[in-house]
Parts: structure tokens; sequence; C-alpha cells
């Protein structure tokens, strides 16, 4: 009986250890302090562990039992698993992946919210006045967090804070405002029949941390594009630029015919007449004191800037663009559908995303010394599509003697260097009297020395040319890569390179289904009433022939 009860007392101190190992194991981790607690703990569980091995090792065959065997292979096992789910919980905590299956990537963050995110000059943080804070809402803003330390975010109770609600002018639950520095700026308000948007949240964060205003003007009176709401207008893409801290403003050359200098940029959306001589002359002053020039132009128009496209070495073809391929989508195959892009920061992040362009002509680029030019728009190669020259033909087909074979050009990026002027002042023996325009046109000027190199610099005058406006009007402008186009051809035109050009952040798409009272009466029955019917019949069927 003696030899019986100390065998179990042994068994009893074997537990007592592991126990005390453990107890010192949790008591450091949670403290964080290894101190002599805890280590106490552990020394002595690793003692009583060791003299019960030691003990057990000194009986007869203890070690060849197929029950010790058993437990320590399960022991073993035991130590693996948890060793492999720590492992795994580790490089989860440490790595983040995440699979977003939604169709528009709803809860992935767009390429241009992600690059705006980790290249924050400043920090910025998100006040959300709510006393609810919604899951959507939440795992968004966590998405921006994860791209820079620099972006924060909290919630906050109007009531219960009412000091900060006031210094934001919070008005009602919902408001959401971004703050950098001692700029505030309000986001929108959000309940619960609307969530947060990225588009806005992505648009208020640029607007918010830019530094300065590009000036955009769109040139009118030839039968443009109108920039307010109307029948082919494009105000939907003038309200992307303001969203983009863009301002707009629309330009007159025939009362004064010279581009003001705050111009960023200056858009030409399908002119339907020519321009004047001296407005052409106008644009080309401009560009070539460094300016920056976006030309959509239509089929079946002449905006009369042949000798202007002609020094960048760009034609505008008078056939028109056609692709069959579109039709397989619901487009007539004069809507050229596009997925081949250029290697350019306009379209870098396009891959093989699509956009359109209903009505469009095709555009020829020859080299031409000093200009730099790469294609951004490029049509399927023939039989796809092809240029169409007899428009008049109620049914279209390929004429090898007229036509043009794709792949078709429908849109080109192009840069010029120019040297600027000089700042320094030329070391001259005696001063002399400028010559006028005309003497210093038709003779060279006499040499004069040149200035120090730090005084010379260049700038860069760049253009865009596209053979369609149609599709940045409203209601094409939010379709596919459309407004991508222009707005990343904006961006790049106002010369404002640390700006990120991306696919803009896409909103989650309407996927209700509206049912008419018959439609609803219906799928009620057929859900309580005719599935489980079937399904009792299905089953006396089965009893019956089992029978």
């Amino acid at each position: 009986m003696k030899k019986i009860a100390k065998k179990t007392l042994w068994q009893y101190l074997f537990w007592l250890g592991p126990f005390l190992f453990i107890v010192g194991l949790t008591a450091g981790l949670v403290s964080e302090q290894w101190g002599a607690i805890p280590l106490a703990f552990l020394i002595s569980g690793i003692v009583i562990t060791g003299l019960w091995l030691i003990w057990q090792s000194q009986q007869s065959n203890w070690w060849k039992r197929r029950s010790t065997q058993a437990g320590t292979n399960a022991l073993v096992a035991t130590f693996a698993i948890l060793a492999i789910l720590g492992l795994i919980n580790f490089l989860g905590d440490r790595y983040h992946l995440r699979a977003d299956l939604t169709e528009t990537q709803l809860f992935t963050l767009a390429p241009q919210s992600r690059e705006l995110v980790s290249t924050l000059p400043q920090p910025v943080k998100v006040w959300v006045f709510d006393v609810t804070q919604n899951p959507q809402d939440r795992e968004l803003l966590n998405n921006y967090q994860r791209q820079s330390s620099k972006f924060k975010f909290e919630y906050i109770d109007p009531q219960a804070r009412p000091g900060l609600a006031d210094k934001f002018g919070v008005k009602d639950y919902g408001e959401v405002y971004l703050e950098s520095g001692d700029k505030r700026q309000l986001v929108q308000v959000v309940n619960e029949n609307e969530r947060l948007s990225e588009v806005r949240l992505t648009s208020r964060l640029q607007q918010i941390t830019s530094a300065t205003t590009a000036k955009v003007y769109l040139l009118q009176g030839h039968g443009e594009r109108q920039l307010s709401a109307a029948k082919g207008a494009i105000s939907q893409a003038i309200q992307g630029l303001g969203d983009k801290n863009y301002t707009t403003s629309p330009l007159n050359l025939a009362d004064n015919p010279k581009v003001p200098e705050d111009a960023a940029v200056v858009v030409v959306a399908g002119p339907k007449r020519g321009l004047l001589e001296g407005e052409v002359k106008a644009l080309q002053e401009y560009l070539n004191r460094g300016g920056n020039l976006l030309l959509m132009i239509d089929p079946n128009t002449d905006p009369k800037l042949d000798g202007l496209l002609q020094a960048w070495g760009v034609r505008l073809d008078n056939r028109l663009a056609v692709d069959v391929s579109g039709e397989k989508v619901g487009l007539g195959p004069a809507a050229p559908l596009v997925t081949e892009y250029g290697q350019h920061p306009i379209t870098k992040d396009f891959g093989n995303g699509i956009s359109f362009y209903p009505l469009a002509r095709p555009i020829e680029i020859t080299p031409v010394a000093g200009v730099e030019a790469t294609p951004l728009l490029q049509t399927k190669p023939y039989p796809n599509s092809w240029a169409e020259s007899d428009l008049q033909s109620e049914k279209l087909e390929f004429n090898p003697d007229t036509d043009l074979k794709g792949p078709l050009t429908l849109g080109a990026a192009l840069t010029k260097k120019l040297p600027a002027k000089s700042t320094s002042t030329p070391q001259v023996p005696t001063p002399s009297p400028l010559p006028s325009p005309t003497t210093q046109s038709k003779t060279p000027p006499s040499p004069l020395p040149s200035p120090t190199p730090s005084s010379q610099t260049t700038t860069e005058s760049r253009l865009v040319v596209l053979g369609n406006s149609d599709f940045v009007t409203d209601g094409l402008f939010q379709q596919q890569l459309n407004g991508d186009v222009f707005l990343n051809s904006v961006t790049w035109l106002s010369q404002q390179d640390q700006q990120p050009l991306s696919i803009r952040p896409k909103e989650a798409k309407n996927r209700r289904i509206n049912l008419t009272t018959m439609q609803a009466n219906l799928l009620i029955l057929s859900s309580l009433l005719f599935l489980p019917l079937i399904g009792l019949i299905g089953a006396a069927v089965i009893w019956w022939k089992r029978r």
C-alpha cells in the first residue's frame, strides 16, 4: 500500500511541474516583466518536471512501455500543433493577406487611394461625429490606416465632447471631417442610407494635402461641350476636376486673344466650328511658353488646328474609327472599345481595363525633332477595327483601297522641351537697342556670352490629343475608365506629377431587385409552399419505391 501511495504522489507531483511552468510563462507574458516571481515559477516547474523524468527513468522498462511511448508521442504532437498555431498567428499578425472577391473590389482601396495615403506629406485625421460605429465605415477607415501611420481616425460622440464638436461646427450626427494641420474640411454626412464613400474621402484628402490649386481653362465659342448640366454637356467632368482640387473657368479667346498666365491646362472639348487665326496663334504662343493643351476633336469637324498640330507631328485623320469587337457587349461598330494602352503615366494602372469612344477619329503621329510622342489609346488589329472612309454607307465594310487597317491610335501624349529665358544678365561691351521683332525674325542676333549653367533652365510643354469628346460627356464619363482617361490627362498636363495618376475609387454597384406586388407574392408562395411541397412529394415517391 505504501508503494502504491508513493507512486500516486509522484504522479500528482508531475502535474505540478507543468502547472508551475505555465503559471510563470503566463505571468511573464502578461506583465511583460520577467522578474523574480515569474522566473521562480518557471524554474520550479522545470525542476519538478526534470525530477519526475529522472525518477521515471529509474523504474524498470518505463521508457519501453507502450503507454509511455504513446504518451510521449501525444505530448510531442500537442507541442507541435501549439507551435504551428502560434507561428500561424504570428505571421497573420505581422503580414496581412486579404482576398476581395467582389466584382468592383468593394473592400479594397483603389490604386489612387493607396498611393495618396502612402505618400502623405503630413499627418491627417478623420473625425466621425456619431454615436454608432458602422462596421462598413470602420473597415474602410482601417484600410486607409493600413497604408500609412500618418493616417488616423476617431469616432466622437458630439454630446460627450461638445467643445470638440463646436470647434468643427458639427450640426448633426454622422458628419465626417478631415483635419490636417490647421485645415479642416467636411467630407460628407453618413446615415443609414448613405455610408462613407471612398471617392469623397480620397478627393477631400487630395484637396486638403495639396499645397496649390491649379487653374484649368475650357475654350468656348466654337460649339464646344457645355460646362453646365445639359444634353451633351461635361458637367460631371467639371465636378471631377473640382474634386481633384482644380479650379475651372471658361475661356473666350475672341475677346482677348491671349491665354491667361495662371492657366495650368487649356482644354478644347469638341469644337464644331473652326477657331479664328488669332485664337490659334494664342494657343501656339501658350504652348511655346511652356503651356499644356488638351485637344478632344470629333470626326467631321475642322477646328483649323492643322498648323499647330503639324508642329508637333500630329495629323487628324478624317476617317471614322470602326471596331466590331464592341458589338458583343452592346456597343455599335462606331464606338471603338479600347483595352490596349500605351506605357505612359496617364494609363500606367489601366491594365486591360475598358474605355470606349463613340464616333472617334484616328490620329497619325510622325517623328518631329524635340518632340516625344507616346500613343495612349489603341484599337484592336484588323479585322476587328479599321478606319472607314465611306461615312454615307448604311453597312460598314472594309475597303482596301480607301480604308486603313487597324490597330488605330485614338489618343496620344506629347512633350516638348523648351529652353527657358535666362535669368542672368549677359556681359556686353556696350549696350545697344534691341532689334525689332521683324528684324529679329529675319536676321540672327549677334552672339552673346552664354549665361551660367545655374541660370539656364528648361521648361516642358505638354500636349494630349484625343480623337473624340463624347466619352467625357455626362452619362459616359462615369462608365468604365472614360473618366480616368480625362482626369489623368489633365493631371499629367498640369505637370503636378507628384499627384497619383491611377484609377479613381469605385462606388458599389446597385444590385437591388425591384419587385412588383405580384412578383413578391409569387416569391413568397414559391419559398413557403411550392418548394416544401416538391420536397414532400419527392420524399413520398422515394418511400413508395422502397416500400
